[in-house]
């Protein structure tokens, strides 16, 4: 009897607590009562005062980080003082849709930046002041981190079929199709693998072409795919410098990243130092 009657109460401070959030013709509404007026350009919200005085952004983000790895959040930003850019977990009932109903309830819900008087300043300041850490899983964190290395790798392929790190040569593809040059994807159907060495002509690996696999001299095998409406999918047409990208990961001893510019011994006045 005294559990069923908790759970009433419970449900019933539920009931009186909940909001019922409208957004019509741009106007936001809690309960009826217009609160707030918000506009939009493609993923970026807009949310201003009833007097139409604009107070901060939110943009929907969704993007790949490597491989078939993606990362959605939301970007928001003060608009009366846009020194900073917080990036935060996305907050809502439904999927990652980035849409205007998802906004305005990360808004009252999520972030409660918004509530029955309007839009609050100073719950809006407090969580640039203290903003949440964002709960990356470990597959997240993990394709950051190769991000992180293949960035600093600055890995180009020019069009001789050489790989470059940083501007420098460091190794180069062999059985390159016809179409090499004119086209920066791997498209034509041919069963002869592509092989790549180092600058020292070592062998470092392969793409087999049939099964869209890269595959490293130690044995390690990796298979390029892509995410195509969240689902994954392979990737057909990878590029060579993707290809090149993820060797480097697979074989740290491929390509290293210079940590510290070398020079030459330095001279001052015809001397060496």
């Amino acid at each position: 009897m005294k559990g069923g009657i908790i759970i009433f109460f419970t449900v019933l401070g539920l009931f009186l607590n909940a909001q019922n959030i409208k957004t019509k013709h741009g106007v936001i509404q809690l309960d009826g009562i217009p609160v707030a007026k918000i506009s939009h350009r493609s993923s970026e919200y807009t949310f201003m005062d009833l007097k139409e005085t604009p107070t901060y952004t939110m943009e929907f983000i969704d993007k790949s980080i490597v491989d078939s790895v993606r990362d959605s959040y939301i970007k928001l930003t003060r608009i009366y003082n846009n020194d900073k850019t917080l990036e935060l977990d996305y907050i809502s009932p439904s999927a990652f849709s980035g849409e205007e109903k998802s906004a305005v309830y990360t808004s009252v819900k999520g972030f409660k930046i918004i509530d029955n008087r309007g839009i609050n300043i100073r719950n809006l300041d407090e969580l640039f002041k203290n903003p949440p850490k964002r709960k990356l899983d470990a597959k997240t964190k993990d394709a950051y981190t190769v991000r992180s290395k293949i960035d600093k790798l600055k890995i180009e392929v020019n069009n001789v079929g050489e790989i470059l790190s940083n501007g420098v040569p460091v190794g180069y593809f062999t059985n390159l199709p016809v179409s090499f040059g004119s086209d920066n994807t791997i498209s034509e159907k041919t069963f002869v693998d592509l092989e790549i060495y180092d600058a020292k002509s070592k062998y470092i690996g392969k793409y087999i072409t049939t099964t869209k696999q890269i595959k490293t001299a130690g044995g390690k095998t990796f298979t390029l795919y892509r995410e195509i409406s969240g689902r994954a999918s392979l990737l057909k047409f990878p590029t060579y410098k993707a290809i090149a990208e993820r060797l480097a990961i697979m074989d740290p001893n491929f390509i290293k990243v210079q940590e510290k510019v070398i020079v030459g011994e330095v001279t001052k006045d015809g001397v060496q130092k």
